[in-house]
This record gives C-alpha cells, sequence and structure tokens, in this order.
C-alpha cells in the first residue's frame, strides 16, 4: 500500500493512525501542502479534488480519510475500528463525524488560506476562528463523551480499544493546540487523548515523525 499525504494534514493523519493499529505496513509518499503539490496533475490523477489522502492498495485507489478507514476495517476486520453492536457503531460514527465533517473542515489549510487572501482576515482573525470552531465542537463532545463514560467506565469511545473516533479526535487536538486552544479544559476528551498517547499505533502516527515533516 501507499499512502500519499501530509504530515500535518488531518486527514492523513487519521489514516497513518488506522494504518498503525491495523498493523499494515505502507510506503509513505509526501505531497507538500504548502507548495501546493496537491494541485498538480500527477496528484489529480490519484485524487482530483486535489486533497490528501489518497490510500492505493493493488492498483486501487481510494480518497476521503474515513471511507479509507472503514474500508481498512473491512478488509482488515481485527483490530476492530468499530464496536459490534449497531446502536454502539452509530454512536461512534456520530462522534467521528462530529470532528470529521463539522470541526476539521472549517479550519482546515485552504479555508484558512480564503479567510486571509481573499477575504482579509488577519492572523489574529484565523486564530480567533479556530477557537471559536473548535471550541463550540468540543464542547458537544465533552458533553457526549463524559455521558457515556461515567456509565460505561471505558478508556475509549467505542470500549477498550481506540477506534474511529480516536483516529479523528487526536488529529484535531493537535491542530487544536497549535492554534493555543486549552484542550485540559476538556477532561474526558483529554483522558482519552491520553490513553491514545501511551499507544505506539498513536506515537508512530504523530506529524514530527514523518519523513517529510519540518518539526
Amino acid at each position: 500500500m501507499e499512502l500519499h499525504g501530509y504530515f500535518r494534514s488531518s486527514a492523513s493523519y487519521r489514516v497513518r493512525i488506522a494504518l498503525n493499529l491495523k498493523g499494515l505496513s505502507y510506503q509513505y509518499r509526501a505531497v507538500n501542502l504548502l507548495k501546493g503539490e496537491q494541485k498538480e496533475s500527477k496528484h489529480r490523477q490519484l485524487n482530483p479534488q486535489g486533497l490528501v489522502p489518497a490510500l492505493v492498495d493493488d492498483g486501487n485507489v481510494m480518497t476521503q480519510s474515513l471511507a479509507i478507514l472503514e474500508w481498512l476495517d473491512e478488509q482488515h476486520p481485527s483490530p476492530a475500528l468499530l464496536p459490534a453492536s449497531p446502536l454502539a457503531r452509530a454512536r461512534v460514527r456520530a462522534l467521528a463525524y462530529n470532528v470529521a465533517c463539522d470541526i476539521q473542515p472549517i479550519q482546515n489549510l485552504r479555508v484558512l488560506k480564503y479567510l486571509q487572501s481573499e477575504l482579509g482576515a488577519s492572523d489574529e482573525q484565523k486564530v480567533e476562528w479556530v477557537r471559536h470552531w473548535v471550541g463550540l465542537g468540543f464542547e458537544a463532545l465533552e458533553t457526549q463523551l463524559a455521558a457515556h463514560n461515567d456509565a460505561q467506565h471505558a478508556p475509549f469511545a467505542g470500549g477498550d480499544t481506540p477506534g474511529l473516533f480516536e483516529c479523528c479526535l487526536i488529529p484535531q487536538i493537535y491542530n487544536a493546540e497549535r492554534f493555543g486552544v486549552t484542550v485540559s479544559d476538556y477532561p474526558t476528551i483529554s483522558a482519552i487523548a491520553d490513553a491514545c498517547a501511551a499507544l505506539p499505533a498513536f506515537q508512530q502516527a504523530r506529524p514530527e515523525n514523518q519523513p517529510d515533516s519540518t518539526l
């Protein structure tokens, strides 16, 4: 397998975590978003959206990080990224989508660039934009997670092992902290993050541990 991504991309980070959790080896192909390599024809042949990641397996190209994560879970079911029961699966998906569909897209690189280059937002306004939307999303997540974890006493959203939600949460925390969000204000989110940080799959996936890292 080949993973075409960028070290700091949240969506690429999600897939790296999942591949590591599954114990799958892959070749990393860096796509420098700051240099615009995602817009070049070579990459658009893989992903016409001009986005990362793209996962190539046996000539098949997959895009959109959550679709890739679900495919990985279907092709390599153990360890599972989703709980066994349909209700628990729906709940974990909802938490993951909160991050991947509602929080991250409005504070990703191309949105922030548009805010500044086309709408004239200052650096301070850009930071406030990120903090506002991350804060709203994290408040909702904290409420949902706290209620569930109080009842289940499990370290992760889906139980005793990390899965789809944690693959989405940890990259979002990384980006939130870059913009000065105080994650410790959300104790249940922080506890899940601490549990993930102890696992090699998450450590190896961190942006500073990627071949294209400039950190």
